[in-house]
């Protein structure tokens, strides 16, 4: 299998496009720059989505689902938010079709026009904060805390399966407080739970940051980010929260009566994490064999492979392997066996390899007879054969290691790869040959910003939260800079 897949090194966007469609993960829709989720490739978003959808619940959040049509008298409202999706919304038009009279298939009915033309969401501020107008009178209505598990639209031009389509899949948080501080705890918990859920489910090292004046989200007064480093030396934002003041408040009318007695505008949060994170997954960690998944991610975590010559064979080992399925899953650990007689032994292992199934376990005859199994982790390559009693305990234990191997893998791939800089000579160097997170510092400027944009094609990421106040030159105008910003190139 791997043999079809173009080699890392030498062009790591045709790996990566290799990779997305031989693992069948998704592939290119018929609708230009949308895409088809298979089933592979939306298992493992059900298992980011259940994840995070448990871990917004233990912190309070409901779900709930908004309409997908906006009108676009809301999007004009909120000037900053309009000017910052404008280019990329899609607008419906029309509401019926007829049969064209020359016979030319079907055509727009020209008077089943809208009064108002609806917007396919970009996102979902300006819909919501207007229901949230009707919800809301008093402090005993707030906070409000709402998660939406939605799709949304962003018409963009240059797309890429996962990383950036048409169309794409994520959740959203919509909140409401009484307090701008109750509002600002709102955004750092959820920039938190999502470091968290990046770290611990995803095995993938972030830093955690907010954006400058000129990346944070349209309409925001502080976003914050989690940024990750792919293994080209390109970052990726991971997961976005913003605090959004009291604009949309004041755009919606959303006004609230305390506990004074006083009419006050409700402060408000947003945040959202999408199916890029599959994206983000592919390419921190896996190899030239195929996928590299986390095992707590992983749709399959386990699969179990019979190697046999004949009928006879084959029942003896299968009574093993539905012993053993059985134990584990009652563990909590999920398995498939392969016992499909239409491809060999060694088809199905590099099958499995490409998907990323954390640990296969091999069970031949001479298994049987030496009651021992063979285990084969995914991330190593790494082989062992171990007595079939201990099975069980052995397995939980491997899953657990390895989902912690490939997160130092990849932590210290980001270590080795951040590099501090303090010349221009040196950031531009660093972005032609090596890549990877650069830490310089910055006058502050958004001028100065754009400028370096323009001419290296790299990006602040986000200035660190635990970034320590430092005096110093910015690498472009010279100007006098505190504390170093995360640079990089990116997805």
């Amino acid at each position: 299998m791997a043999k079809y897949l173009t080699n890392r090194d030498e062009n790591y966007a045709q790996w990566y496009n290799d990779l997305v469609i031989k693992a069948d993960l998704a592939e290119n829709s018929a609708v230009r720059g949308c895409m088809v989720i298979k089933p592979y490739g939306y298992a493992i978003w059900e298992k980011i989505q259940s994840t995070l959808d448990r871990m917004f619940k233990e912190t309070g959040h409901v779900n709930a689902y908004f309409p997908l049509f906006i009108p676009k008298s809301f999007f004009s409202r909120e000037a900053k938010h309009v000017e910052g999706f404008a280019k990329e919304c899609a607008v419906v038009t029309h509401y019926r079709l007829k049969n064209d009279e020359n016979g030319k298939g079907v055509i727009v009915d020209p008077s089943a026009k809208l009064e108002e033309e609806l917007i396919i969401r970009p996102t979902s501020e300006t819909i919501i904060w207007n229901s949230y107008k009707n919800w809301i009178q008093s402090y005993r209505d707030l906070p409000i805390l709402i998660n939406q598990w939605a799709n949304v639209v962003r018409w963009e031009m240059r797309t890429r399966l996962f990383l950036r389509t048409a169309e794409f899949l994520w959740q959203e948080g919509h909140t409401a407080h009484a307090t701008r501080e109750e509002a600002v705890e709102e955004t750092e918990r959820m920039i938190n739970v999502y470091a968290d859920f990046a770290r611990n489910y995803m095995a993938l090292p972030v830093v955690k940051g907010y954006k400058t004046e000129s990346e944070k989200f349209a309409g925001a007064i502080d976003t914050y980010a989690i940024e990750a480093l792919m293994q080209d030396g390109k970052g990726l934002q991971a997961g976005t929260s913003h605090f959004l003041g009291q604009n949309f408040a004041k755009a919606f009318d959303v006004q609230f009566t305390d506990k004074t007695g006083k009419l006050d505008y409700v402060w408000a949060t947003s945040w959202g994490l999408s199916t890029r994170t599959i994206g983000a997954l592919i390419m921190a960690h896996s190899d030239n064999h195929g996928l590299v998944l986390p095992p707590l991610l992983a749709p399959v975590q386990v699969v179990i492979i019979p190697i046999y010559k004949n009928a006879e064979q084959l029942g003896s080992i299968s009574a093993v392997a539905e012993k053993i399925k059985k134990d584990l899953i009652q563990s909590g650990i999920s398995v498939k066996y392969d016992d499909r007689d239409t491809n060999k032994p060694g088809w199905k292992f590099a099958d499995y390899e490409l998907k990323g199934v954390p640990v296969r376990i091999a069970i031949g005859p001479r298994d049987i007879e030496n009651n021992t199994l063979e285990i084969a982790r995914r991330d190593t390559l790494e082989k062992e054969t171990i007595p079939a009693s201990k099975l069980a305990g052995h397995i939980k234990d491997l899953l657990a290691d390895i989902q912690e191997q490939i997160f130092r893998k990849a932590d210290k791939f980001r270590i080795e790869n951040t590099h501090y800089v303090d010349t221009w000579k040196d950031f531009v160097d660093i972005l032609d040959n090596s890549g990877g997170f650069i830490m310089a510092h910055w006058d502050g400027s958004s001028a100065t910003e754009e400028k370096i944009k323009e001419e290296t094609k790299a990006t602040i990421r986000c200035i660190p939260v635990d970034s320590p106040e430092e005096d110093g030159k910015c690498i472009y105008s010279g100007k006098p800079s505190k504390r170093r910003v995360l640079f990089a190139r990116s997805y």
